[in-house]
């Protein structure tokens, strides 16, 4: 046997032994989260709402009074529940959402590691409704509730998002709701100085992915960025290409607002001006960069999930020694 043969072959050996601790370092570690086992009892005001009848309806003003305004009269309310556009709403979630069961476990799955990475924080209601199709407001939370608006995720291709554009109507499905949730529960554990930078924008999304990580590990990648998989492995296998070219444009420090809309927001792809790259692409790469960044810091210092989200973006890439996937 060759000495490089041995050495290969020992090398291989240790990668699987710090694979094999690695994963059971996981395994323990979610079986301690799972026992914390905060219940949630999903609040399904939706159902409520549309079956109430005039007789019953003070008697749900009074257990949902943030649900039902009293700006308005009993009238109001009764005349929506009975309204043509609301019925068809209702029924569309009452089809998709037969059973909420999975959503629930979820659901929890996510309290439970809010909980262990956040030790003060404290479940909220969880209560279900109807938004006439607000897909920009599809989860609202506060300190005691949290609002999860079920008409704004009947699947991608539901008739109701005919006219809203592809790449937001593929994020309107029942397996994104608990992303969608922990998305705003990171905007809330946070703490970023403005943002002035491309990089600073692109951090600040790293962190909320990294959160995703941690607080929703039953996710795939691609539903934690909200990509198809196909678009994850168009980010994967483009990776050194893509921070190159924001290397060597000098657009990592540079505070011109266009390059959101080119690389940060939501769209159809990101705009490199180059054809053959452009339609191909998925949309939001400066955030992808920006998840790798974080996850290399995290790999490189010891540092827990709260004091990172408090980390400078500045600190964060000085210290991350982040070098894409080649």
């Amino acid at each position: 046997m060759s000495f490089k043969f041995y050495m290969k072959n020992l090398l291989l050996c240790i990668i699987i032994c710090l694979f094999a601790i690695s994963c059971k370092e996981a395994n323990r570690l979610e079986a301690e989260i799972a026992n914390i086992n905060t219940d949630v009892n999903i609040e399904r005001f939706d159902l409520l709402f549309a079956n109430t009848t005039p007789e019953e309806l003070p008697k749900l003003r009074e257990a949902y009074p943030f649900m039902l305004s009293e700006k308005y009269k009993d009238s109001f309310w009764i005349a929506k529940i009975k309204d043509t556009l609301q019925v068809e709403l209702f029924n569309a979630v009452e089809n998709e959402f037969k059973s909420f069961d999975e959503t629930e476990i979820e659901v929890e799955s996510l309290f439970n590691h809010l909980k262990y990475y956040f030790p003060e924080f404290n479940p909220p209601r969880v209560i279900t409704t109807t938004s006439n199709v607000d897909y920009r407001n599809r989860v609202i939370i506060t300190d005691t509730i949290a609002i999860l608006a079920l008409d704004a995720y009947l699947g991608s291709d539901h008739e109701f998002y005919s006219s809203i554009p592809r790449y937001v109507s593929e994020h309107l499905k029942k397996g994104q709701i608990t992303v969608d949730l922990a998305e705003e529960y990171a905007k809330k554990y946070i703490y970023q100085s403005q943002n002035k930078t491309l990089l600073d924008e692109m951090i600040y999304f790293g962190k909320q992915l990294y959160f995703k990580d941690a607080v929703v590990p039953f996710k795939t990648n691609a539903e934690r960025i909200g990509y198809s998989q196909e678009q994850l492995d168009w980010a994967i296998a483009n990776e050194s290409y893509v921070w190159r070219y924001f290397v060597e444009r000098e657009l990592l420090f540079s505070t011109e607002s266009k390059l959101l809309g080119r690389f940060i927001n939501p769209a159809p792809f990101s705009k490199f001006y180059l054809e053959g790259i452009d339609a191909n692409s998925p949309g939001r790469l400066g955030q992808y960069i920006g998840w790798q960044i974080v996850r290399a810091y995290m790999a490189q210092n010891e540092v827990s999930l709260k004091d990172m989200l408090i980390t400078s973006a500045e600190d964060i890439f000085n210290n991350s020694k982040f070098k894409p996937r080649k």
